[in-house]
């Protein structure tokens, strides 16, 4: 009994920590909040716990009326009825478990969905700034290891709290009624289970902590490198030994200090054993004294010493009871934290909904700034009896350079757009030019509403974005961008994004628009072939016309494209082109251009620089005007048309 005691209180001492986080009254009202909805089963569980304490009190009592009043006396009919009791106490104990166990289940995983459902709901509304500002991983182990956390402060570690004061409070009370001498002496030896506890848990504590922060380095350098981007990366490097070798260390140390920990908690156990053995020689010496003085009988000091056992276990679970609850409430904290996330693009309470757009689109003074967003991302909080924050996956730690001075500067600026204004007719097509860096991309981001503007504002048929909602802003514009994302689904699948009804010939229509079907048709298991991670089974090509296709499944009236197609071969970029002309067809188009045919073709070029528009116009009055368009024709335009390809 004192070892199943001994391994309950090392497992708590490992997982908490001596930093004792804070909780104010808000964190617990607010969790009280969430656990509001399941009050009726906490309830029945509290009320379940109480059962299966009184429960666990009977016993002693039984063996006690066994050894001094059944088994002298010969009474085979109270005997018969005491050792069926004693069958049915720990049978009737099982069913009331069961039953705790089962409602504590519904009441924890009720938490996690509750909890889950409001963080990615919270995610899905923040800007794109807040996840380029947010590694996923830490976003992952809010909506996991948070969330699990959260659930067991309710589920677990409240219960196991109250249920730990029950127990203490009723055992002291059945024990001094028993003899409250032997009650004196067997209390009286707590202390030198808190001081074994603080001296050698501290040291347990911070194997446990280590071994935690190396079992973090190795999941994250498995993550890192079998990933399908890393595990290309390792092969075309042939850094497999050094991998194998790097993973090597990292598992070796997470296994030297399992040993650690295994050894320092088998000492533990000897002296919680020995502290233990202490308080029962203490007790049994004074009691069998008592007995023989005839004080009480054999089986009231027999009773004793089951109590004693059961005590000891109680008050372990409660040393450190303070310290698991506030880490529990940390988790809430970090949970509560992205909740609470103030959102970049908010929807105005009276926002218009839009049905069908003409495309007018206009920037009237647009200043843009990509500010890091401090405040509004998530803190760097410590997990108290955890390691999760990885700060480098192969080196181990991060080291920045003081500056750098091979990175190109000639874009670097602090306003990313500043004082662009320029008006797109209906139907137009408008190419967007210049140098890398130049805010080519960031303007179009402001379009669809990913960002808004620092300053300035942005305008479709004369409405101010921010004024209209999302959802209905969304589906007039469309958007392929270069890196093109799939999900690890089938085409079918990817395709239905746009249009989640859209039937097979809808997807067949848009396919062979998009010039894709004929390939599609060609696998062995055509719309319904599964394209792999982030569509790793596809060409470059392939990827772009199935989101080209994808776009025109949408059938938006505002098409924004990069027309990158320089890592393209000849076939695929013929295909390519073809598919675009049939999908800029009556739309109003921004093309951040890399072809001399999609400038030509353009109503308007807007030639950009450090964030401004120094040019626009006509492709025959630019080069005329020598400026950076002359520039930009001859260095990356001219074998375009000398029919040499980008």
């Amino acid at each position: 009994m004192m070892m199943r005691m001994g391994h309950g209180g090392l497992r708590s001492m490992i997982e908490a920590t001596d930093e004792k986080p804070k909780i104010t009254r808000d964190l617990l009202e607010r969790v009280l909040q969430h656990a509001k909805p399941y009050r009726l089963r906490i309830v029945l569980i509290l009320g379940l716990i109480l059962a299966q304490t009184g429960l666990m009190l009977l016993n002693p009592l039984i063996i006690r009326d066994l050894l001094d009043r059944t088994i002298p006396s010969g009474n085979l009919h109270r005997l018969m009825w005491l050792a069926l009791a004693l069958l049915l106490i720990p049978a009737v104990n099982g069913v009331i478990g069961v039953c705790q166990r089962r409602t504590n289940a519904r009441v924890g995983e009720g938490v996690i969905y509750d909890l889950r459902m409001a963080l990615y709901a919270g995610l899905q509304r923040m800007s794109l700034r807040f996840f380029t500002n947010t590694q996923v991983g830490e976003l992952m182990s809010r909506l996991n290891n948070d969330v699990i956390g959260a659930q067991n402060a309710i589920s677990s570690t409240i219960v196991g709290i109250v249920t730990q004061l029950i127990h203490a409070a009723a055992i002291l009370a059945v024990m001094l009624s028993l003899e409250w001498r032997l009650t004196v002496i067997g209390v009286a030896i707590m202390p030198l289970f808190i001081l074994a506890a603080r001296l050698l848990g501290n040291r347990l504590r911070d194997i446990a902590r280590k071994q935690m922060e190396a079992n973090a380095q190795m999941n994250a350098m498995m993550n890192e490198t079998l990933n399908i981007g890393g595990a290309l990366l390792v092969k075309l490097f042939g850094r497999r030994q050094l991998e194998v070798e790097r993973f090597g260390g990292r598992a070796g140390q997470v296994r030297d200090l399992g040993v650690k920990r295994a050894f320092t908690g088998s000492i533990f156990m000897a002296i919680i054993g020995l502290i233990s053995a202490v308080g029962t020689a203490l007790v049994y010496g004074l009691g069998g004294y008592f007995v023989i003085a005839g004080t009480f009988t054999v089986g009231t000091i027999v009773a004793f010493g089951a109590y004693l056992g059961q005590l000891y276990g109680a008050l372990q679970g409660l040393s450190n009871a303070p310290v698991e609850f506030a880490a529990s409430m940390v988790s809430f904290e970090r949970v509560f934290e992205v909740i609470d996330l103030p959102v970049d693009i908010v929807e105005k309470a009276d926002a218009q909904t839009v049905k069908r757009v003409r495309g007018e689109i206009q920037f009237e003074d647009v200043t843009f700034v990509y500010d890091s967003g401090n405040g509004k991302q998530l803190s760097d909080v410590h997990r108290y009896g955890s390691m999760d924050n990885v700060t480098g996956v192969l080196s181990g730690k991060m080291n920045g350079p003081d500056g750098d001075d091979q990175a190109p500067r000639s874009q670097a600026r602090r306003n990313a757009l500043e004082a662009v204004s320029f008006r797109v007719e209906p139907g137009q097509i408008v190419a967007l030019v210049g140098p890398s860096g130049a805010g080519k991309t960031t303007l179009t981001y402001l379009i669809p509403r990913l960002y808004d503007p620092t300053s300035g504002a942005v305008r479709i048929d004369g409405k101010d974005l921010r004024d209209l909602t999302l959802e209905s802003l969304s589906a007039q514009i469309g958007m392929v961008t270069q890196e093109t994302h799939l999900f690890h689904d089938t085409i079918r699948t990817n395709l239905q994004y746009a249009k989640l009804n859209a039937g097979q010939k809808e997807l067949e229509a848009a396919c062979r628009a998009a010039n894709i079907h004929d390939f599609i048709q060609g696998l062995p298991d055509g719309y319904d072939t599964v394209v792999g991670e982030r569509g790793f089974r596809l060409s470059g090509g392939e990827k772009q016309r199935l989101a080209l296709a994808r776009v025109i499944l949408k059938n938006p009236r505002i098409l924004i494209l990069d027309e990158a197609t320089s890592s393209l071969d000849s076939q695929s970029e013929a295909l390519i082109q073809d598919a675009l002309e049939k999908v800029m067809a009556d739309r109003t188009n921004i093309v951040i251009a890399h072809r001399l045919s999609t400038i030509l073709a353009a109503d308007m070029i807007l030639v950009m620089d450090r964030g401004r528009i120094v040019e626009r116009g006509a492709h025959d009055d630019l080069l005329q005007k020598g400026g950076l368009y002359a520039t930009l024709y001859e260095t990356q335009f001219r074998k375009d048309a000398n029919g040499n390809g980008l």
